[in-house]
């Protein structure tokens, strides 16, 4: 059964008019009504009545089929093309919100530049999660922050073959609301503040645990606690007196409340490059684009 027949059949029903059909599909109409006559004589029905143009019973249920055959053959052309299309490169990135700047952007956007056909995915993680992602394969490359000793890598476990490297870092700061005591200090040392308010958001803020160990094990009680990676949050809970807590300098200085620069213990607030040996042309770009720190 032809499908040129098929198509005009269908054409003519749906605009009940055999000239219209043929202006629609490019023929003459009596090259439509000639289609019609060759697949009703095929069928050995008549599937028109041509005064007015309206299916017949037979045609209605002709049209049934020739709708659901010309779906299925045009779905079938469309994927027959997608498949002998070459494959489109993806550059899949975790990264961890603090670690996902202005500077890695532009670097998805070198990748871009040099592949204008890449399928660029970004997947939001926890700072740990991120690593596991790179190491297990399931991500080109990371990026990721945390907080440590000035110059220091990351903890961040065994990752196999799977290499950071820094982009940065920059000191921190005890986030505090306004009218707290210590507001007109220079700087402060943790382990004076160990027995305070302390809000407990390891997704954004220094761990309470890292802070207790980085000053000799102080207490650091959580009074406030913040689950999730969205910076927005524990930014608005310490700033309303909640909590206090350790974040990057830059950051807390845009919360609207007082950031007291950390003198002690050295702190710093740092972003890695996660990535595997053998990158491929996508992720060696934008790696490469990426401006390289401590």
């Amino acid at each position: 059964m032809d499908s040129h027949l098929l198509r005009t059949l269908v054409t003519v029903a749906r605009l009940g008019s055999f000239s219209a059909a043929a202006l629609e599909l490019g023929y003459t109409q009596s090259a439509v009504s000639q289609q019609i006559a060759a697949l009703e004589a095929e069928l050995g029905a008549p599937l028109l009545h041509r005064r007015p143009v309206a299916p017949t019973a037979a045609g209605e249920r002709m049209l049934e089929h020739a709708r659901l055959l010309l779906e299925r053959m045009d779905a079938a052309r469309a994927d027959v093309r997608r498949s002998a299309l070459p494959e489109r490169p993806e550059l899949l990135l975790a990264a961890s919100p603090l670690a996902l700047d202005a500077a890695v952007v532009r670097a998805l956007g070198r990748a871009r530049a040099a592949e204008p056909r890449l399928r660029i995915r970004v997947r939001v993680l926890d700072r740990r999660a991120v690593a596991a992602e790179v190491a297990a394969g399931r991500c080109a490359l990371g990026v990721t922050d945390g907080y440590a000793a000035p110059g220091g890598p990351l903890a961040l476990g065994d990752l196999g073959p799977v290499r950071q490297a820094g982009l940065g870092e920059e000191p921190c700061a005890v986030l505090c609301p306004p009218g707290h005591p210590l507001r007109h200090r220079p700087g402060v040392d943790l382990d004076r503040l160990a027995d305070a308010h302390w809000l407990d958001a390891p997704g954004v803020a220094a761990p309470l645990d890292l802070l207790r160990a980085a000053t000799g094990g102080g207490a650091f009680p959580a009074t406030a606690g913040h689950e999730g990676h969205d910076p927005a949050g524990p930014l608005a809970l310490a700033a309303a007196g909640h909590g206090l807590a350790v974040l990057p300098r830059t950051l807390a200085a845009r919360a609207g409340a007082v950031a007291l620069p950390v003198r002690a213990p050295r702190l710093a607030h740092r972003r890695e490059v996660l990535f595997p040996p053998g990158l491929d042309a996508p992720a060696r770009v934008f790696l490469d684009a990426l401006p390289r720190g401590a």
